[in-house]
């Protein structure tokens, strides 16, 4: 069983606790990707010296240059400055550079010198956004009650999947934009896409001049698989910032699924020629995650095993790329603790134990991945998807019921015309259920030369040629392999399917080979059957009269009694009659 291992898993946007802002790993901010505004030189009367201006804090926010801001607030607070709230500020400056340790550290030192509880609040964000769920939820417990607790408490039960206390903080949610945007972003973790576009929408239609939304609805359209209205959607945003790392990744990643990799890293370039530095996709987790995915795989093992506890996807891309490499174990050890939550993940679950069970023969193996075919196959919202009709045609390969394989598989066929693991699956179940001829085609069409150098793509293409009524292609199969235990058990199916089917002269071929590889008396026996057999239809005129001197010479190879017999008193006497060249 060849598996459809889906590819296009990847990260659009990292995982907010609310969508109107993008968490940012330490050291990966976007804004340190911004072009520097050149100050303009202050006009000054001739033979003056120029002064300096000081820069303003509230310049450095406005234009979201968080690391200027640090520079000045740093520089205050060693220079003892008096600004009011100077350590609030520095803590916010940092979690919104993506430093969100030092943000921590910052809102410690504040704590010491303003009465503010309300900055337990503010350390539990810092704490969600390094993925410390359990220290993020004791700090908010510590907080007063505010839209804010109420908001961090929601997104930390929906991470410990604690569904009493996610409905408690749901019924604590009001109206205001903060909380709706709390609530879809809920409802996007959950994969309920279209209730997100729902809240999104409203809140458009209250504030069109919000762009930000556009992003959120293109990105629920595209986890709704309608690529196109989400570029279209996109394009509200990109006409805004062009140059907004989050969106232009958005619109790669739907070129991606519309065309292919080279077409989405293309979207990228922009990017790149925008930044100051030299290569921003070794910058950026994200971009740099996509990247391996646009590349199809290339450096996946330096890539994505740093960022397998920070973006989900991560994992899932690289137990494909493990799977792609033949590493069963090591997608396994990876997946195994993997709690699926849609669909993708549970096939993805199911490749993995069918791969492994394959390799390892282990029927337990085989029938965890049986039962994940099939929760997806058969559940209301997948049976009729493509690869839903996937996972039944999966299911009921490895329950061997090639009939209902086909069924499925013929409902898609159309789609995947030229993709070798739907034809492999699709040729070897047209043969296990009969039609040898459909599936010579499909196994033919097979292009991947690994694939056609497998012994079960050998064997099952064999027979198709045998039960066609073309044994010497089977034939030739078998010479242009090298000596090896599966040239033997390929050997041992020839002489067997060929003797089955009346091809008598390359049945006994094949026992004669098996026979001088192994003295068994059955293959003597299925040589002296093929061998009667080859002179049954030379005498009906079946068969050419030159095959019979060929099995005489096999027969003399051999050193049973009975060899003499059967050619001088059996082949030769009716050779003599019939006046029959016979040596």
């Amino acid at each position: 069983l060849k598996h459809w291992v889906q590819d296009d898993t990847f990260r659009c946007l990292r995982e907010p606790p609310a969508p109107t802002e993008v968490m940012i790993r330490p050291g990966t901010s976007l804004t340190k990707q911004k072009q520097k505004q050149r100050a303009v030189a202050p006009k000054v009367a001739v033979g003056k010296k120029a002064e300096a201006a000081r820069p303003l804090l509230e310049d450095f926010l406005a234009s979201c240059d968080y690391v200027g801001a640090i520079t000045l607030l740093e520089f205050e607070r060693k220079a003892r400055e008096d600004r009011p709230h100077l350590l609030m500020w520095l803590a916010y400056c940092y979690f919104h550079n993506g430093d969100y340790k030092k943000a921590i550290d910052a809102y410690d030192d504040a704590m010491r010198k303003e009465n503010d509880s309300n900055i337990y609040a503010y350390k539990a964000c810092c704490y969600y956004a390094l993925c410390q769920y359990q220290e993020a939820e004791d700090e908010a417990a510590k907080a007063p009650d505010s839209q804010l607790k109420t908001r961090i408490l929601f997104h930390t039960a929906h991470k410990r999947n604690d569904e009493p206390a996610m409905m408690s903080q749901h019924q604590a949610l009001s109206d205001s934009k903060e909380d709706q945007l709390c609530l879809a972003a809920i409802q996007y973790l959950r994969s309920h896409f279209q209730e997100a576009t729902d809240i999104y929408k409203r809140l458009l239609v209250e504030d069109r001049e919000d762009w930000a939304l556009n992003v959120y609805i293109a990105l629920c359209y595209y986890k709704l698989d309608y690529y196109d209205v989400a570029l279209e959607i996109l394009q509200t945003y990109l006409s805004q910032y062009p140059q907004s790392i989050t969106a232009v990744n958005l619109k790669a990643c739907s070129h991606y699924q519309l065309y292919n990799g080279k077409a989405a890293e293309a979207e990228l370039k922009v990017l790149q020629n925008a930044s100051n530095s030299g290569n921003i996709f070794q910058e950026h987790d994200l971009l740099q995650h996509n990247l391996v995915v646009f590349r199809n795989g290339e450096n996946a093992i330096q890539v994505l095993p740093p960022l397998l506890d920070i973006i989900p996807e991560a994992r899932l891309n690289l137990v494909i790329y493990h799977l792609r490499k033949d590493e069963a174990t090591e997608a396994f050890a990876l997946i195994k603790d993997l709690e699926p939550s849609v669909p993708r993940e549970y096939i993805l679950k199911g490749v993995v134990f069918a791969a492994l069970g394959q390799k390892t023969g282990s029927r337990d193996h085989l029938k965890m991945a049986q039962q994940l075919f099939q929760l997806v196959g058969a559940s209301a919202s997948e049976c009729d998807t493509i690869p839903g009709r996937q996972c039944m045609a999966s299911c009921f390969f490895l329950l061997r019921q090639f009939e209902d394989v086909l069924v499925y598989l013929k409902s898609i066929k159309q789609y995947f015309t030229n993709d070798d693991d739907f034809n492999w699956n699709y040729g070897i179940a047209c043969a296990a259920a009969g039609d040898y001829k459909e599936a010579k085609e499909a196994l033919l069409s097979v292009q991947n030369e690994k694939s056609r150098t497998e012994f079960c793509y050998l064997s099952w293409l064999a027979r198709c040629y045998i039960m066609s009524n073309e044994p010497s292609l089977a034939w030739e199969a078998y010479v242009r392999m090298d000596t090896s235990n599966e040239s033997f058990n390929l050997l041992h199916l020839i002489a067997n399917d060929c003797y089955k089917m009346g091809h008598f002269y390359y049945a006994c071929k094949a026992f004669d080979v098996l026979e001088r590889l192994d003295p068994d008396p059955e293959f003597w026996e299925g040589k002296r059957g093929a061998a009667v057999g080859v002179f049954q239809r030379v005498v009906a005129r079946k068969e050419s009269p030159d095959k019979l001197q060929d099995v005489v010479n096999l027969l003399r190879s051999s050193q049973n009694s009975q060899v003499e017999y059967i050619i001088n008193k059996v082949m030769k006497k009716w050779a003599k009659e019939n006046r029959v060249k016979l040596e």
